[in-house]
């Protein structure tokens, strides 16, 4: 009866005892996970969404070196997620990696405000727009960046751990927990997006209006409200136990591979090691062999001395010469998913640009509506609203209407379908972007604006914010069910660390393209007057980019294998390649 009353899913509750499912879990602990996400996400954006425009009004840029700031600092954050990811599988937990990194974005928060406050807005009244401040001296600079990137450390840091500790409050095992496990990814990003979204149409405002300081120190105080939210649920959560160290592990499957490069391998897989029972680690499940990347095959493949050891009682293995199957299958399973890792480092490059470019394209434009006033970074709202939208609709209303038009009524877009769709709908969204990039210009005053008004941006930013929501809720989807059980928060970190690296290799495109294009006096594609500039031609290259990754990622994911995990209470496999070949059939 009381095996019956926990959690199949292998989780533990505060004190280490098995999770039961009456006292722990459920939408009341993911609940408050999401209002932790909600408000860290409205603490952070009220910094990210007018980084541009600080950069530019307060510390002086220009706008290619302002945009370039934004891409690295963001770049810097996603990466982050991988640090975080890494500790909260291996060291601390995904609780105190909450705790701890939520207590470091506060302490960024805290230093930004003091450092606004105190002695970058010089001359009293500046930030505003058109009111630019004195040029800061470099140590007031670089008290600047120290707050930042301790602010990138600790909200990159804490969005895999939050997001799997969310995940971990269902029981996959159970048929009706699963669905609501299935269910938590995309409310996660709704709640990540309205929390965005009140930043975007509250805090950019204020922003715009110079009083950068209350808009921090409001940051501030949600940054605060985020972790006395997450502490409120301490007796609550279902935890994991912790796994080895993943790169510990995969060290050694690559160190006994290589000590055994000589020894031949059988065909399908006969004489390699695998621990009887259950998996050496206590909440991981065992994964079957599969023939790709046979040469790490060798890791587990088993010599005479080998056996002779192990057949002695009190005798272990080495585990730098000899490793088990599944830890040889752990290292495959990372390696298959990197080629579609690939793929969306190069689909972010658009969401970056989401937030630098287009602010920059729509503060060069026509921002008045009658009497009223539109913040060019408050079009961000735009966004956010048809990426939750879309998410909010989508079992409901869109689903509904493909099984219509397909005829399907089994299976709906797997996580592979839907990034490859986001892909093709923000090579749409970016032509869009070119198209009124053209028209603004058309329209261009002899000054450094336009008469044509911001609400052309529109188009664009809904069709990005929808391939927003098919890329990354897919995404995460994907990336969690292909990992196994041990390295979830670094599948997640994985997956979010995908915008990292698009930022930086936005930065890189940038400063070529203005480097090739700003020759013999010429201005360039993206110079300080965008009204001498060709901004649009950079918006098709992004499109074409996007066109040539897409090719690669329908290859790359009609090549794709899943993962084979066994189940815990029966010892079966429990795999998803019938849904895979459907993948790959209307792939290709």
């Amino acid at each position: 009866m009381m095996q019956e009353s926990c959690t199949k899913y292998g989780t533990i509750d505060m004190h280490g005892n098995p999770a039961r499912k009456e006292t722990t879990g459920g939408w009341r602990a993911g609940w408050l996970v999401l209002v932790s996400e909600g408000l860290a996400a409205l603490a952070f954006t009220g910094v990210e969404v007018n980084m541009v425009l600080f950069s530019k009004s307060v510390l002086g840029k220009s706008n290619a070196d302002a945009a370039n700031t934004f891409s690295i600092w963001m770049g810097t954050l996603n990466i982050c997620t991988l640090i975080g990811a890494f500790l909260s599988d291996s060291y601390l937990g995904r609780y105190l990696t909450c705790v701890v990194f939520q207590a470091l974005l506060i302490i960024g928060l805290v230093l930004l405000s003091l450092a606004t406050q105190e002695f970058l807005l010089e001359p009293e009244g500046c930030g505003k727009i058109g009111n630019v401040c004195n040029e800061p001296s470099p140590a007031k600079v670089a008290s600047f960046y120290i707050s930042i990137y301790l602010l990138a450390l600790g909200s990159g840091a804490i969005e895999p751990a939050l997001a799997t500790l969310g995940a971990d409050q269902f029981d996959e095992e159970d048929a009706e927990e699963n669905k609501s496990k299935s269910a938590f990814f995309s409310y996660y990003y709704v709640a990540l997006n309205l929390g965005s979204l009140f930043a975007l149409t509250v805090l950019v405002y204020i922003e715009n209006l110079g009083k950068w300081v209350l808009a921090f120190w409001l940051s501030t105080c949600c940054g605060l409200l985020a972790l006395i939210f997450l502490i409120g649920g301490t007796s609550r959560y279902r935890r994991t136990r912790l796994s080895s160290n993943p790169i510990s592990s995969f060290s050694q499957v690559i160190v006994a591979s290589v000590r055994k490069f000589k020894l031949d391998l059988s065909s399908h897989g006969e004489g390699l090691y695998e621990v009887p029972g259950n998996d050496e680690k206590e909440c991981a499940r065992k994964i079957s062999h599969t023939d790709d990347f046979k040469c790490l095959d060798r890791a587990a493949l088993m010599t005479q001395s080998e056996k002779n050891l192990l057949s002695i009682k009190g005798k272990t293995r080495n585990p730098w010469k000899l490793c088990t199957v599944t830890q040889v299958e752990e290292v495959k399973c990372v390696l298959r998913l990197l080629p579609i890792w690939f793929c969306t480092i190069v689909a972010s490059i658009v969401f970056v640009q989401v937030l630098s470019l287009f602010v920059e394209q729509g503060a060069a434009m026509n921002t008045q509506i009658s009497n009223f006033h539109i913040a060019p970074a408050s079009m961000n709202a735009v966004d956010i609203i048809s990426t939750s939208t879309f998410i909010i609709c989508y079992k409901r209303l869109i689903v509904p209407l493909y099984f219509k038009v397909t005829k399907n009524t089994v299976q709906t877009p797997s996580e592979l379908q839907r990034i490859g769709i986001g892909m093709v709908i923000s090579i749409i969204g970016m032509i869009v972007a070119g198209l009124v990039e053209q028209w603004r210009l058309r329209y261009a005053d002899g000054g450094e604006t336009s008469s044509l008004s911001i609400c052309w941006q529109i188009p664009q930013y809904v069709l990005v914010g929808i391939s927003e929501a098919c890329i990354y809720v897919a995404q995460w989807e994907f990336f969690t069910s292909q990992i196994p059980d041990g390295l979830k928060s670094l599948g997640l970190g994985l997956s979010m660390s995908s915008p990292a690296l698009g930022s930086y290799l936005c930065t890189i495109i940038l400063t070529l393209v203005m480097k090739f294009t700003s020759k013999h006096g010429q201005p360039g594609w993206i110079p300080p007057n965008l009204n001498q500039g060709h901004m649009d031609r950079f918006f098709f290259l992004t499109a074409a980019l996007i066109a040539f990754d897409l090719v690669l990622f329908i290859i790359f994911a009609n090549r794709f294998k899943c993962i084979k995990l066994e189940k815990r209470d029966e010892g079966k496999e429990t795999t998803e390649d019938a849904r895979f070949l459907e993948t790959r059939r209307l792939l290709s």
